[in-house]
């Protein structure tokens, strides 16, 4: 098959686009890397640096499916520049669909997030469950799904939304080339602790240990972004025309942030200092998936669920990507 990966020039994009190549696909990657690296996208695939608005100019009736990653994804930000993710997320995922349609692409598999649901009212979270975003970023991404929605309806247009929770971890392809996480700014927990342990921060800081969890500390749900990656290619497979499948992708099982911090300071073997500060405003209490639809309708299981996997092969990505 043929697909065009938007975004491809990013973390999780790019590692969809090294399993499709090494599954034997033809593989376009469409990313301006504004955000993503051009070094990231994967040898054997085709880049065409352009945004996601200008994808009429790449899509033609060749390719079998698009999987749409292209995007914004810092929540703080999203408060600040509102703007910018309804331009990105939301108008770029319009623009997407007019293109698909035009040139009668009509399987798609949509990178969304567990951000449509805000503050839940039940944990574990199902895809049925009340979508009521606290940030702009998850506004955006609902819209899109709604937009995807509506395109199935009046169109027939085969769509999968996959919502991600907590994606850590790194990839290591055929040829032994690791594929990991690595944002300018950082932003996510794990690589922010690695700086600490590796000497490239004075401390790493907690937000809040007064929460109501067994340790204090917020508690989220980690998934390994191969598994991440191999629900996608099953999304490719389970795609049906004029149906909107949408499933939530996470572990099923909670780590606080203390045993995350705790994780990292085994695999690396360095007791860096922890500072707690203040909570982070909006931050739940407790975030975690039920991915039962997906195991059972996509046949999907993570085989990489421990949290020392997890960390363990992220420490590896980052030893080689800081050499």
């Amino acid at each position: 098959m043929k697909y065009l990966v938007t975004g491809g020039a990013g973390y999780i994009g790019s590692i969809v686009a090294t399993m499709l190549l090494e599954a034997g696909h033809e593989v376009v990657v469409l990313d301006d890397c504004s955000t993503g690296a051009a070094e990231r996208v994967p040898a054997g695939a085709v880049h065409i640096r352009k945004t996601v608005q200008e994808s009429a100019e790449v899509l033609d009736g060749t390719f079998d499916g698009v999987l749409h990653f292209a995007g914004l994804i810092a929540a703080g930000e999203s408060m600040a520049k509102p703007e910018i993710y309804w331009r990105d997320n939301t108008a770029g995922t319009f623009a997407l669909l007019a293109a698909m349609r035009e040139a009668n692409v009509k399987t798609l598999v949509f990178s969304s997030t567990a951000a449509v649901y805000g503050n839940p009212t039940e944990v574990p979270i199902k895809e049925d469950a009340a979508k009521a975003p606290t940030s702009t970023y998850g506004a955006t991404k609902l819209a899109s799904d709604m937009a995807i929605a509506s395109e199935v309806t009046a169109y027939g247009l085969a769509a999968v939304s996959l919502r991600y929770f907590n994606v850590v971890g790194a990839y290591k392809d055929q040829s032994g080339i690791w594929h990991g996480e690595n944002h300018e700014p950082e932003t996510h927990i794990i690589p922010i602790a690695f700086d600490a342990a590796a000497g490239k921060r004075a401390s790493f800081g907690l937000f809040g240990d007064d929460y109501p969890t067994p340790d204090g500390t917020c508690i989220r749900d980690y998934i390994h972004v191969a598994d991440l990656a191999d629900a996608h290619l099953l999304a490719l497979k389970a795609a049906e025309a004029g149906e909107h499948k949408i499933y939530n992708l996470g572990n099923g099982n909670g780590f606080s942030n203390k045993e995350v911090v705790a994780t990292v300071k085994q695999v690396t073997g360095v007791d860096f200092p922890v500072e707690i500060g203040p909570r982070r405003p909006g931050d739940p209490a407790e975030l975690v998936a039920s991915s039962e639809r997906a195991k059972t309708e996509l046949g999907w299981k993570p085989s990489r669920d421990t949290l020392d996997r997890m960390v363990a092969d992220a420490w590896e990505y980052y030893q080689h990507a800081h050499a």
